[in-house]
């Protein structure tokens, strides 16, 4: 057949087609498979005459049991193709008018050869449809026709089905009326069927996505993620998750919230166990701001400054121990935890004061004085908080500057005795009133008597 280059001549202009895919995914399609030639179509001018008894395959059709024809195509969107078919047969069928003109007869013409190359516009209803197997077309175009050694040019249109097996293999099935220029090549339909690839989509990844709607083109994903990976399977794109390998939360950015109390495991202290915002995810069960895992008494409140725990009030006096001056001695709220002296108590203390004897003219004490001294101790060590001030004076014998000198020793020495007893200096005072301040005559003995004291008085 030596006019079969022409067949890939075409093909060669279909290989050069720009346009866009062929569908969404796939850039071209290549058809191939037999035709047939029927020419009946031309045997007069009645067009119906091609289709009043359509199927009359073995009278009038020529077919070529071989591979014979090739369609090389190419979308320009929307629906529509563009694509060049080179075919070849030949034709031992011919529909010609009887001599008498009473009809029409087949007869063979001696094997003329047939080429064809056609250039086609097909327009898919697929999507119309919503179908993704059944494929209707309808298309137009034009070409040119070898038979023996006639040619001429051809207008032409038809229609189409392809029946779609996978994404890029299906049958294709197509007939075209093909609308002869010349009357030397008559008009004529030719019937194709074949199978039909599509191809050149291209996926890097290989994950089934297409590069083009593969937001991960180079890292293979599920369709459902538009072909990015989704290593811990939480639905976060791996490329979007802060923690790709372990499931977590959208909120998290893909990291996990173990005890879903709403802290993410990264910056949770207490992953294992629900607890609160402000603490960094560790729970608080007295709820006193202190996380338990910090907190000395986790089930009752108290202060940070005693970890966690109710400041005590060992005494129970009202006033807590950090507070309290005197915290194991119950006292009063006024005088900060610690006791008060009542009235009689001064007065008593008073009374022991007035005891206190010191050797004549002398500072330093009878021995009986001694135990005078001690239950002043021990009353004042009732009230560790108070002070107190001890008072000396004299009766009127002597000069004097000699009886403010001596007041004031033994004001001192009662204090110094104090204190050497285990009271507070800083809670004592002494002073001299010599003989000013008498409370009795000094007239009589029993009057200077009196007035030869020492006073103990309590500081408010």
């Amino acid at each position: 057949m030596k006019h079969l280059n022409k067949i890939f001549v075409a093909v060669l202009m279909a290989m050069g087609l720009n346009a866009q895919a062929q569908d969404s995914n796939n850039p071209w399609a290549i058809t191939f498979g037999a035709n047939a030639v029927d020419t009946r179509a031309g045997a007069g001018d009645d067009f119906s005459a091609t289709f009043n008894q359509p199927f009359k395959v073995k009278e009038s059709w020529n077919i070529l049991p071989s591979v014979s024809y090739v369609t090389v195509s190419r979308s320009v969107g929307d629906g529509f193709t563009f694509g060049v078919t080179g075919s070849v047969n030949k034709i031992t069928k011919l529909t010609i008018l009887n001599p008498a003109g009473t009809g029409y007869q087949v007869v063979n013409p001696g094997d003329l050869e047939y080429y064809g190359a056609d250039g086609i516009i097909r327009y898919s209803f697929m999507n119309l449809i919503k179908s993704k197997v059944v494929d209707p077309s309808l298309h137009i175009g034009g070409g040119y026709t070898w038979l023996g050694d006639y040619s001429t040019g051809t207008a032409n249109g038809g229609l189409g089905v392809t029946f779609w097996f996978t994404e890029t293999i299906g049958l294709a099935l197509q007939s075209t009326y093909k609308h002869s220029f010349a009357d030397i090549t008559p008009s004529h339909m030719q019937h194709f069927a074949g199978l039909s690839f599509k191809f050149g989509g291209k996926d890097t990844d290989g994950d089934g996505v297409y590069d083009k709607d593969d937001a991960c083109p180079d890292v293979a994903g599920p369709k459902e993620l538009n072909g990015c990976p989704d290593t811990d399977g939480d639905t976060i794109l791996d490329k979007d998750d802060a923690c790709p390998d372990v499931a977590g939360l959208a909120a998290f950015n893909g990291c996990p919230d173990t005890d879903g109390d709403g802290v993410q495991d990264s910056q949770d202290a207490c992953p294992d166990v629900a607890g609160v915002k402000a603490l960094n995810g560790c729970p608080d069960a007295d709820g006193d701001g202190i996380a338990d895992k910090d907190d000395k008494c986790p089930s009752v409140k108290g202060p940070k400054e005693n970890g966690g725990c109710p400041w005590p009030d060992t005494d129970g006096d009202g006033v807590l121990d950090k507070d309290d001056k005197c915290p194991t001695v119950k006292g009063t709220v006024a005088n900060n935890g610690c006791p008060e002296m009542s009235q009689e108590q001064v007065t008593k203390l008073n009374a022991y004061a007035k005891t206190i004897l010191f050797n004549s003219g002398k500072s330093t004490f009878k021995q009986e004085t001694f135990a005078v001294l001690q239950s002043i101790t021990a009353i004042l060590k009732e009230f560790p908080s108070s002070k107190f001030s001890i008072e000396g004076h004299t009766d009127s014998d002597g000069k004097d500057a000699m009886n403010q000198k001596l007041s004031e020793d033994r004001a001192g020495a009662v204090k110094n005795y104090l204190i050497e007893n285990g009271i507070a200096s800083d809670r004592l005072t002494s002073s001299g009133f010599g003989e000013s301040k008498p409370i009795d005559s000094n007239k009589t003995a029993k009057g200077k008597a009196n007035n030869r004291r020492v006073e103990v008085l309590l500081v408010k």
